[in-house]
């Protein structure tokens, strides 16, 4: 299946599929109890999602939503759950897979800890070139969106993207 930019994959509170992201970004949104939206993941190529769902079926967390163009493989959660039980080898499969998220998570979590809010970004633009290339992060992300990644206000994120184009 293909998703255009800005296009809903699924939404939060929902049940149904999981997804394997052959290509393309998605980004999970939250919606609060006040109806404030908040970015809280990033689904990059190759990552099966929802991540919570892997081992047992779980209503969506969020609402996934295509950064850019995106190809995605449905799988069915009835084959992938009897699967699961039949072959051991599939658990493997599960841990490497959530074991690249949490090395990603990782390196999130290193732009989350530098100081300044210039190293914040530099470190989430450097993450980002590897899926997007030498295209500017806001193509992707709303300067709001940028803050959440990285713990800063959006008025502070576009003081230091103006600073940059300088």
């Amino acid at each position: 299946m293909l998703l255009h930019k800005g296009q809903t994959l699924f939404h939060q509170g929902e049940s149904g599929s999981l997804y394997h992201l052959k290509s393309g970004l998605l980004k999970i949104v939250r919606v609060h109890e006040d109806g404030n939206p908040f970015l809280v993941n990033i689904i990059v190529p190759d990552e099966m999602i929802p991540h919570h769902s892997l081992i047992s079926p779980m209503p969506y967390h969020g609402t996934a939503i295509a950064l850019v163009t995106c190809e995605v493989e449905l799988v069915s959660p009835q084959q992938w759950y009897n699967e699961l039980e039949r072959s051991p080898e599939k658990s493997r499969e599960i841990a490497l897979l959530l074991q690249g998220k949490l090395r990603m998570m990782q390196q999130r979590i290193d732009q989350l800890t530098q100081v300044a809010p210039v190293d914040k970004l530099a470190k989430l633009q450097q993450w980002f070139a590897m899926y997007i290339g030498a295209a500017p992060i806001t193509d992707v992300l709303t300067q709001d969106e940028i803050g959440q990644l990285i713990g800063l206000r959006r008025e502070t994120v576009n003081r230091l993207l103006r600073a940059q184009m300088k």
